[in-house]
């Protein structure tokens, strides 16, 4: 009943330059903008995950935008914050279902079933940090542990760009011009432009990447037949959910992996922006959990916070939970629109390579930051070994098998890290020490 009474708090003071803080905005056109780049920032992940298990990509993008307005009315708009699919979910995805790989997952309903219930012990997990406070979450998962999985997932996703998105060394170069690009929208720039660093630099890599190789011919040219074969309105393809005990033992375990990322993105933000979002951690993850529920209900993936989001946030210093409304809204035009898709996804291979390397720089720096805020003494053998074998553990991804379930970097790193804070609790007291 308490949820049911929870009123979002109206995004309404205006700000125009500093830090925007969760409760603040910048006025309309400007948060719009904004609004259109973290649809950009997220949209290659996005669509990434679903390609990779079978999934719809344009229901993927609908149900991101579902799931993010979800989350703003479950966490009262306190909580900036975009959720879109899960990479967790791919592995057990695969072993669930026996994807091949090519086209519609066939045993989609079986994997649908499985991500359901995941997202029902997700939420029972957030009704109880609700009820009972963070405390034995945080004992679980200290400062030391929260920035560390942060970290990983940054480090985690690095090797995506590097070894797969670069088949030339003309890509390799390509990839360092939008680093380049993006780097120098950041950093030579100021106002608005500053703050779309990540769209901007997409757009002047592309453009660059467009005279070398359609205009110079010095790779391969970039291709505009999807964009112009594909329909402006198009339904993306609904499916409804298959309950069986297999996938769902493969599945569910999925849930601490979430609650480990959802923790360390609400830290990492509340870093950041120096507000205190613990309050709001029992709520963050039920609106996540929720989020789950309705997508993998209507045939969409299991979904998260997400990382890159974060990761413009940093940059741009503009933490607007009102900026995430605009995203969602636009998110469910998207999944409407094919040929946005066909855009977004005609962008040169290299150039999203190049911006992912920085979004993936940024939110390990997150952790990082979670890690300096939080005061982490390292001079402490059990700080030092946590951090340092965690990192190792998902950056290598050192992956564990159980039978037909595999348990990759993310995970192995996630658990790693909780059970060496629970065994090595000399930790919990040295860091409670004023530094």
């Amino acid at each position: 009943m308490a949820l049911l009474k929870w009123q979002p708090r109206p995004v309404t003071a205006l700000a125009n330059d500093g830090v925007i803080a969760p409760g603040e905005r910048l006025p309309w056109p400007q948060t719009t903008v904004m609004g259109v780049q973290h649809v950009v920032a997220m949209f290659g992940s996005t669509v990434l995950a679903p390609f990779l298990m079978g999934f719809d990509p344009n229901l993927a993008i609908f149900m991101s935008g579902i799931g993010t307005l979800i989350f703003y009315f479950v966490t009262g708009g306190k909580v900036p914050s975009y959720v879109g699919s899960s990479f967790a979910f791919i592995g057990v995805v695969i072993a669930a279902t026996g994807y091949s790989g090519k086209g519609l997952n066939a045993h989609i309903d079986v994997a649908l079933g499985g991500i359901v219930i995941c997202g029902i012990v997700y939420v029972a997990i957030g009704a109880v940090v609700q009820a009972v406070g963070t405390g034995w979450i945080e004992r679980m998962m200290p400062p030391v542990v929260t920035g560390a999985v942060v970290a990983v997932i940054g480090l985690n996703l690095a090797r995506t760009p590097i070894q797969n998105m670069a088949h030339s060394h003309f890509d390799s170069w390509m990839q360092l011009v939008s680093i380049l690009c993006v780097a120098l929208v950041a950093v030579f720039t100021k106002g608005m432009i500053q703050r779309l660093l990540i769209l901007v630099g997409v757009f002047a890599a592309t453009i660059i990447y467009i005279v070398l190789t359609n205009g110079m011919g010095m790779g391969v040219p970039m291709d505009f037949s999807g964009i112009a074969a594909a329909s402006w309105i198009g339904l993306p393809h609904f499916h409804g959910p298959a309950f069986t005990a297999s996938a769902t033992a493969l599945i569910v375990p999925v849930v601490l992996i979430l609650v480990a990322e959802n923790l360390g993105h609400i830290k990492a933000v509340s870093a950041m922006t120096g507000e205190d979002l613990d309050p709001y951690l029992g709520r963050a993850f039920m609106g996540d959990g929720i989020a789950t529920i309705v997508s993998g209900s209507a045939g969409g993936t299991g979904v998260t916070t997400y990382a890159e989001n974060i990761g413009v946030m940093a940059a741009t210093r503009i933490f607007s939970t009102a900026v995430f409304i605009v995203a969602a809204l636009v998110a469910l035009l998207l999944g409407f629109s094919p040929k946005f898709g066909a855009l977004i996804q005609a962008i040169p291979l290299p150039v999203m390579g190049g911006v992912s390397i920085v979004v993936f720089g940024l939110i390990t720096i997150a952790g990082a930051r979670i890690w300096v805020e939080s005061k982490v003494d390292f001079s402490n053998p059990a700080n030092l070994i946590i951090a340092a074998i965690t990192l190792i553990l998902g950056t290598g991804d050192f992956t564990l098998h159980f039978g037909t379930f595999a348990l990759g970097g993310i995970g192995t790193a996630t658990f790693g890290a909780i059970l060496l804070a629970l065994l090595l609790p000399g930790q919990k007291k040295k860091q409670a020490q004023p530094a």
